[in-house]
């Protein structure tokens, strides 16, 4: 049964709306919603159901695991989607409020369906465990990389990544915040993208510790397999819309939905922007629901006016209820 979340607001420009916001790939720690699971039955038959789903006892890897294989790509998806529902169903069994929107850094765009009632759990566990698959397969290991461009904008890192291609794929992946964007593509072209930023004045260009080349044309392969997968599972209207990175807008249809998480794969995640318009629309508070708090200094880098909680332990789920 889907644990729907259900509307707290009244109209689109409304002030002091809520959105939940779910973190992407690199959140993943040891320990991650342990004491959320000994704290609130919800949150452990969250755990419980993903085991049951994947037919493994991914549950004692997050807990008691070696970092080493819960960051493989496969593992760390599902890991990251069941820690920030266990988190949701605290708050839920907690009696917190209903956020007003939904929305995901990459995976967790899956963590935010599943959230707003869209996607079933057991679905979404499988679905990100075949993602993890075939985004790590789509390029051979080696051949593909990502970096983080520091102290440039979008305009500035697509002219670096333009310069860098050579005939490669060179493309800006992740627009993180003002000041942040992650770039995708060939290494060799990477590569160049790092002595060409600090020419364009990044203040910082660094190759990231990931597996394959996520968010760029090189991960076709990949978006070939996730449409056929989600082509056999239900993906209902959400409760509250979802602010999709594709668009960096709301969406509830969900045959749009359907089409907007293929997108995805290879398509930007326009996380600034998604920001920028959830607070245009009403939000002045985002709860960063799972593992980490790397979206919270994104959405302060943004906008420093809002109020954003990260909501990973039970003193986290006081915390907020307060």
């Amino acid at each position: 049964m889907r644990g729907r979340v259900t509307s707290g607001g009244n109209g689109m420009n409304d002030g002091n709306k809520l959105a939940l916001v779910f973190p992407g790939q690199g959140a993943q720690a040891i320990g991650m919603g342990r004491a959320l699971a000994e704290a609130s039955p919800a949150a452990r038959a969250v755990f419980n159901e993903v085991d049951e789903a994947l037919g493994e006892p991914l549950s004692r890897l997050i807990w008691e695991g070696e970092a080493e294989a819960l960051t493989l790509t496969a593992n760390a998806q599902p890991a990251l989607m069941a820690t920030s529902i266990a988190a949701v169903r605290a708050l839920q069994e907690a009696g917190a409020r209903a956020p007003d929107f939904v929305a995901g850094h990459s995976l967790g765009e899956y963590s935010a369906l599943c959230a707003a009632g869209a996607l079933d759990l057991a679905d979404a566990a499988r679905l990100l465990r075949l993602r993890g698959r075939a985004m790590q397969e789509a390029v051979p290991v080696g051949e593909g990389a990502m970096a983080a461009l520091l102290g440039l904008d979008l305009a500035g890192a697509e002219a670096v990544a333009a310069e860098a291609a050579q005939g490669q794929v060179c493309e800006a992946a992740n627009d993180n915040d003002p000041a942040q964007v992650v770039i995708s593509g060939h290494r060799a072209a990477v590569e160049r993208a790092l002595e060409i930023a600090k020419a364009h004045g990044a203040k910082r260009a660094m190759l990231l510790p990931v597996s394959a080349p996520f968010h760029c044309a090189l991960m076709q392969p990949a978006a070939e397999a996730m449409a056929e997968a989600l082509a056999g599972v239900e993906i209902v209207a959400p409760r509250v819309p979802l602010v999709a990175n594709v668009t960096a807008g709301p969406v509830s249809d969900p045959a749009e939905i359907r089409r907007l998480l293929v997108a995805q794969v290879t398509g930007r995640v326009r996380w600034r922007e998604s920001v920028q318009w959830m607070v245009g629309a009403g939000v002045t508070e985002f709860w960063e629901v799972g593992a980490g708090k790397a979206l919270s200094g994104m959405i302060r880098r943004i906008h420093k006016e809002v109020a954003v909680q990260a909501v990973g332990t039970p003193g986290d789920v006081a915390a907020v209820l307060g």
